[in-house]
């Protein structure tokens, strides 16, 4: 399964998913597989969304789960 990172990126810039899926050119539909990890994304998708966010594909898309960002935060003051 491929984890991902993809609501919480639409909800930091109040993106619903159809305005997301017309900005990488796929079906509304396909973020909500995404988000739900229903469907892996190819490689070209995979590429176009990290272009969209300006982001590493590394930063959206992960084979082990997220650390939920608030933990990730206390790790970095502590």
């Amino acid at each position: 399964m491929v984890h991902n990172r993809l609501p919480v990126l639409r909800a930091e810039r109040g993106l619903s998913r159809k305005a997301l899926a017309d900005a990488v050119g796929v079906n509304y539909q396909t973020i909500g597989y995404l988000e739900r990890g229903d469907f892996n994304p190819s490689l070209e998708l995979a590429l176009k969304l990290s272009d969209f966010f300006d982001l590493p594909v590394e930063m959206i898309f992960s084979l082990t789960p997220f650390r939920p960002l608030s933990e990730a935060i206390r790790a970095e003051q502590e």
